[in-house]
């Protein structure tokens, strides 16, 4: 029987693939493209659309296992499909703020789908994606070596998609994560100024901070485009998680240290998670000019 791999192409999926394909276990690959990037010889590639559930009849055909991408608006039927097509188990990509609290839209419903299904189910939940910072700032780390950032000194625990890999694959292939939620942070509280400092340490080139207001970076990021137009708001602080306005001076005094420990992969595991350092050395010539 097949795994599905639901963003197969994404930060987490391609790793998820490329874990299942290390482990000989026969994958399939969704993709919304007819000539995917980056998936390899031994999987195989298919055409569908989480947002259109009726796309995803022929990927699901012998399929047991999948791990789902979450996309709120089609949840119920893609996992009522998944059942139909026999699948028994599903891993979904989750996220920390459903463990926090703080979403109710997005992730939420996508797990309330899957438990109500009455098919097997574990939860991955990462906290902030370290491959963020790749986003927001190998633009202009490539080219002129600098970060511009309002927050220097804000901080968390940006967790390595490997690592969120890692737990999915265990929750696909392993007994004994049924019905578990795993919240998934790195092991270390690092200011943007130190992460940046790490980034430097691994590309061996300095790289300048500049502190600029938080009106400056919003318009930086939307003449990015992509991820960092799309997130701008919220991870300046100017919306919440589900877009409402903010409260700027509770953003401010947000005290980042008064979280207390939080959980990592080796909780499922049993393996330290990997550090921000090692994710910066992994990365390295993704902040290179080309």
């Amino acid at each position: 029987m097949a795994i599905l791999v639901t963003g197969a192409t994404g930060n987490v999926g391609r790793n998820v693939v490329r874990q299942l394909v290390e482990a000989k276990e026969e994958v399939r690959a969704l993709t919304r493209s007819r000539h995917p990037v980056g998936i390899p010889d031994a999987v195989r590639a298919v055409t569908g659309d989480l947002m259109r559930p009726e796309s995803l009849t022929d990927a699901l055909k012998g399929v047991d296992r999948m791990f789902l991408f979450p996309v709120a608006e089609t949840a119920r039927e893609v996992v009522d499909l998944a059942r139909q097509a026999g699948v028994r188990r599903i891993v979904v990509l989750s996220s920390g703020a459903v463990t926090a609290g703080f979403d109710s839209d997005f992730h939420l419903p996508v797990e309330r789908a899957v438990e109500e299904s009455g098919l097997e189910w574990t939860h991955v939940r990462p906290g902030e994606f370290a491959m963020n910072k790749l986003a927001l700032w190998g633009p202009s780390i490539r080219a002129e070596g600098v970060v511009r950032e309002p927050h220097p000194d804000a901080a968390w625990y940006p967790v390595h998609e490997r690592d969120i890999a890692d737990v999915a694959i265990l929750a696909l292939l392993e007994d004994g994560h049924r019905g578990r939620a795993y919240t998934l942070n790195g092991p270390e509280m690092l200011s943007h100024r130190r992460q940046v400092e790490l980034i430097a340490e691994a590309i061996g080139r300095p790289i300048r901070f500049d502190v600029v207001s938080r009106e400056e970076a919003r318009e930086i990021y939307r003449e990015q485009g992509g991820f960092a137009a799309a997130s701008a708001d919220f991870l300046l602080g100017i919306e919440d998680y589900s877009g409402g306005e903010t409260d700027p001076q509770a953003f401010e005094e947000f005290d980042d240290a008064a979280a207390g420990p939080v959980p990592t992969a080796e909780e499922a595991t049993g393996v330290p998670a990997r550090t921000f350092a090692q994710w910066a050395h992994d990365h390295a010539r993704d902040f290179l000019p080309d």
